[in-house]
């Protein structure tokens, strides 16, 4: 097929009203492939209102895209959260909490864990490819009950959520992409799509268990995982895909927020097609993985780092380099101190942990969270 026959499309999906009427926006692009071999994509930005740079390199996979032989289709959503793009108290960006409820924005998807039995029960006999289409319909038909039906209505972030996850559901793949305060980069992975996590160019890898915790990656992931189990306990096995119907999600966080980077963000862009390469989405072999050293860790063992004592925080701690036990991750000034006490601090581990991110400023209470680092990890093959 030649890449000259994808379409391109762009629309302004509604998600929600202010107060004054004005409608609250979003804009969807795709590319549609007629007669679709490969899988289909889902990828989304900006969940989180500081976490901007997904939107840059959502900007360089649709320009690369251009170029490409797509044998999927492909939808791609910046600025996925109008309200929390817009949430702003002087220079920063808040919006990673609804202001209202004070939810995060990404625990409001939805999965109920109830639908897999019955289904189970009524699909043990289907084909596996009247299996993949039902319950990819049962679950979309779920979120446009809640969205339609729904007497008691909806908060502002389960109406926006509810309105990504109806476009996620109808992809194989899911990429939510998101930033830290000041951060390396770094992957959500479920622990069955470990081998997945090589392909993308990002050398932290956290493996988080296959349950529901509110998040997109979850909520899209999690229901096959529960489906095939399912399937699997009264005996039925499947022949397509890789597990889970070959369906994988992932959380892609692309370093710090509040600022951008399009020289950065092209070569985000080409690790994500490594990605879409390998799952058969684009045909075009020159993406493929970097050459790295990939770390990974379970979800257990990553840990967040709490201040022993408020102060300004001088973080030494290199990102993405092994420090070993003793070593300090920051300094803590105490200028009250000074003259009849220790005004210097040093906070240390008793072992050897992989620094991922720490927070976005140096002044700190007693409490904050300093750093988040991989506690017990390993290489990823």
């Amino acid at each position: 097929m030649s890449k000259n026959q994808n379409i391109f499309n762009k629309t302004v999906m509604s998600v929600g009203e202010m107060a004054s009427g004005a409608k609250l926006t979003v804009p969807v692009y795709s590319y549609k492939t007629p007669n679709p071999q490969g899988p289909n994509v889902y990828i989304q930005a900006n969940m989180h209102g500081a976490e901007v740079q997904g939107n840059a390199v959502i900007f360089q996979l649709l320009e690369l895209l251009k170029d490409c032989d797509i044998q999927g289709n492909i939808t791609l959503v910046p600025y996925a959260n109008p309200v929390a793009c817009n949430h702003k108290n002087g220079e920063y960006t808040l919006g990673r909490f609804d202001p209202i409820t004070g939810v995060n924005w990404n625990r409001m998807y939805h999965f109920d864990e109830s639908i897999i039995l019955p289904f189970t029960e009524q699909y043990i006999n289907a084909t596996d490819i009247d299996i993949e289409h039902q319950f990819k319909q049962l679950m979309i038909n779920e979120i446009e009950q809640k969205l339609d039906h729904n007497i008691f209505g909806l908060t502002t972030g389960q109406r926006i959520a509810y309105q990504l996850q109806r476009l996620a559901h109808q992809a194989d793949l899911v990429l939510d992409l998101h930033t830290g305060p000041i951060s390396s980069k770094h992957l959500y992975c479920p622990e069955y799509a470990q081998t997945s996590a090589s392909y993308f160019d990002i050398p932290h890898t956290i493996l988080i268990p296959n349950e529901f915790d509110g998040a997109m990656d979850e909520a899209t992931f999690c229901p096959w995982w529960h489906l095939q189990q399912a399937f699997v306990a009264k005996g039925r096995t499947f022949t397509m895909g890789q597990g889970v119907f070959n369906k994988e999600s992932f959380t892609v966080e692309l370093g710090s927020q509040e600022q951008i980077d399009l020289d950065v963000a092209h070569q985000d862009a080409m690790g994500i097609l490594s990605y879409l390469q390998h799952k058969g989405v684009i045909n075009a072999a020159e993406y493929k993985p970097q050459e790295m050293t990939r770390y990974a860790c379970y979800l257990k063992n990553y840990k967040a780092l709490y201040s022993p004592m408020g102060g300004m925080v001088d973080f030494l701690a290199n990102f993405g380099e092994p420090l070993a036990t003793g070593e300090p991750l920051a300094r803590i000034l105490r200028m009250d101190n000074y003259g009849d006490g220790d005004p210097l601090h040093y906070v240390t581990l008793d072992h050897t942990v992989l620094p991922i991110l720490h927070f976005a400023s140096a002044s700190v209470n007693q409490g904050t969270e300093l750093y988040k680092v991989f506690s017990d990890f390993f290489v990823l093959d």
